[in-house]
This record gives C-alpha cells, structure tokens and sequence, in this order.
C-alpha cells in the first residue's frame, strides 16, 4: 500500500547549526538530498523536515519568509509514545539550543511540551493515551 510523505520546508539561518541541533534529536540527516544549503531532516519513514537557507527557500516562493522568532507562520506537532519521550524530545532539543515554547499541557490523557527550534519555528510533542480516547468517543 503507497505511504503518503509530507515535506516540511523550513527557511533556516545556518544550515550547518540546524544539521547540528536536529542530530543532537536523534533525527538523522539524509546526505542524498542536503547539500550547504539544505538539510534534509528525516522524522520518520514518512515526514521529512527539509531545512533550506533563507536564499534557496526563497526560490520556492514569491511571498515574503516570515520571520519564525517575531511571527508564527506554522506549528509543527509531532507524536510521541510516551509522556517520557515527550519530555526526553523537548529536553534534548533544549540542551541543543532550543528554547521551550509555551506552557506544559497535562490533561491526563494528553500530555504535551513545545519547543523553538533555532529559528523560531515552533515544535509541539505530544502523547495521547488511545484507550482513553477510544473510550471517551463510544
């Protein structure tokens, strides 16, 4: 059965930096698709964070780039399995360099952190326990 991908693209500073702070997630970079302007992040077999300077993302686009630290331009939510891996992702991206973006969100049954990436762009992590919400909907 065809998997259906998303492509994130994100207008980044440093190209290098963002290699290095999203290395230090656990996420690998694909070579084949980075080069000195891109960063082809890979979150999983089915999401792809492609991380382009402020130049070549402009190439894509004839719309003013928003500037991630002064405007929000999108919210990137992620899952988590646990409420552990939850804080483990949003910790580590902090001692990268991150910096934590909002408040911790604990509705029993949801648990959620957020964090800005080097440029601003907002990261959400987020756990949800599935019976929970299997049962909530009967």
């Amino acid at each position: 059965m065809y998997q259906q991908m998303i492509f994130v693209n994100l207008p980044v500073n440093d190209v290098a930096a963002t290699k290095t702070f999203f290395t230090a997630l656990g996420y690998p970079i694909n070579a084949q698709f980075s080069d000195a302007n891109t960063a082809s992040v890979v979150i999983s077999d089915t999401i792809v964070a492609m991380m382009l300077d402020r130049e070549k993302y402009a190439t894509f686009t004839k719309k003013e780039i928003a500037d991630a630290t002064k405007t929000s331009e999108v919210l990137i939510a992620l899952s988590a399995e646990s409420r552990e891996k939850v804080d483990e992702l949003v910790d580590r991206a902090i001692a990268a360099g991150g910096t934590p973006s909002g408040e911790t969100q604990d509705h029993g049954f949801m648990y959620g952190r957020a964090f800005d990436d080097l440029d601003g762009h907002t990261w959400e992590v987020m756990w949800m326990d599935a019976a929970a919400v299997e049962g909530t909907s009967n």
